[in-house]
């Protein structure tokens, strides 16, 4: 996985699916690789190897902001992002017993793996396509459906979000993309 700025966060983005569900989370009004890497940076603040949601969900809130706050800030909006992360953690501690991964293992379909993350505090319909699409393409969670369930995310080769970056080259694609579907939101 090449989504975050630094090897460590990549590495944790690759084996901790806290860690991955929150950098999604958190790319909202910041760089793609910034809300990848933030997880990362955050367990490091918290001086652990692995994020744990039952943790994290219990976090003093004040406390916890302080560490969303800390320069360099884990997100353009600290506090808000902060407190969603709590709520996300929340969430999965509650649904699934804090284990992430349950939220695609057990899925039984791509649209139950949408549906389900959908329903997670900070997702909407498309975040969880994106999402789901990044776990198809580069973990291999390809529950029956999945294709359809991802819309236009998990089409092969179409650069339109951090599903399809894994390295320079693609990361630079989807950034055209992305600024291409800005001008022409401002041209019309």
């Amino acid at each position: 996985m090449r989504i975050a700025t630094t090897e460590a966060a990549n590495e944790l983005l690759a084996t901790d699916p806290l860690a991955l569900l929150m950098g999604m989370l958190l790319d909202q009004q910041i760089p793609m690789e910034k809300a990848f890497t933030s997880p990362q940076v955050l367990a490091e603040r918290m001086g652990v190897d692995r994020l744990d949601a039952h943790t994290i969900a219990s976090y003093d809130p004040v406390t916890f902001e302080e560490l969303f706050r800390q320069v360099p800030a884990l997100h353009r909006f600290p506090a808000a992002m902060a407190k969603r992360v709590q709520e996300l953690c929340r969430a999965v501690d509650e649904r699934y017993a804090g284990d992430t991964a349950r939220i695609w293992i057990e899925a039984r379909t791509g649209e139950d793996l949408v549906d389900r993350l959908a329903g997670l505090p900070g997702f909407g319909r498309l975040k969880a396509q994106i999402f789901a699409a990044l776990l198809g393409k580069q973990l291999g969670v390809r529950p029956p459906g999945w294709l359809e369930a991802t819309g236009i995310f998990g089409a092969p080769d179409t650069f339109r979000s951090i599903a399809d970056v894994v390295d320079a080259d693609s990361l630079r694609k989807v950034r055209e993309f992305k600024q291409a579907q800005k001008t022409a939101a401002k041209q019309g």
